[in-house]
């Protein structure tokens, strides 16, 4: 088995509040890859970066989400920049995979300054419009369904997911 949902994007593409809502729907655990990391850390994202580098971080992360592509029954929602380790994306084949996609002024209104989103700070616009370029590939190799969220509610958008799962699971 594996998880039910797997849900990846950029930044402040509503990843964590869409899967909480597609996980109380199908009555099933949700799991938020950069919680955990969190977690087991005892650091926040952004003093694993400052502190240890991004490549650190990485390899934390590469863990605890491969971990987790193996959990059963669930939701998870990744960090934006998981996709960028292709051991992650040859393990997201099997689950369905969910691609928040988010446009760039959109995700900046969304993050605004977020100080807690360490690859953001500076120019937000900037950095988003660069962060999607370098990952929109690998979000359309990894993603079974790709919902826009700049139009939507996480409602809505988790209604869809829940209705995409079930026509997967005829």
């Amino acid at each position: 088995m594996s998880p039910r949902v797997v849900i990846v994007g950029m930044p402040a593409s509503g990843k964590s509040t869409v899967g909480k809502h597609v996980a109380e729907a199908l009555g099933v655990p949700f799991h938020d890859a950069d919680n955990i990391i969190e977690a087991r850390t005892g650091k926040l994202i952004r003093e694993i970066f400052s502190d240890d580098g991004e490549d650190a971080f990485r390899a934390i992360e590469k863990d605890v989400v491969l971990e987790l592509l193996v959990t059963d029954d669930c939701v998870v929602s990744l960090g934006g920049g998981s996709v960028l380790s292709a051991t992650i994306r040859a393990a997201l084949k099997g689950p369905l995979v969910v691609w928040l996609e988010v446009g760039v002024a959109t995700a900046t209104r969304r993050a605004g300054l977020n100080q807690l989103r360490p690859l953001l700070l500076g120019d937000v616009r900037a950095r988003m419009e660069t962060l999607l370029a370098e990952r929109r590939h690998l979000y359309e190799e990894v993603a079974t369904l790709r919902l826009s969220t700049d139009r939507a509610t996480t409602h809505e958008l988790a209604d869809q997911i829940v209705a995409a799962l079930k026509e997967v699971d005829r």
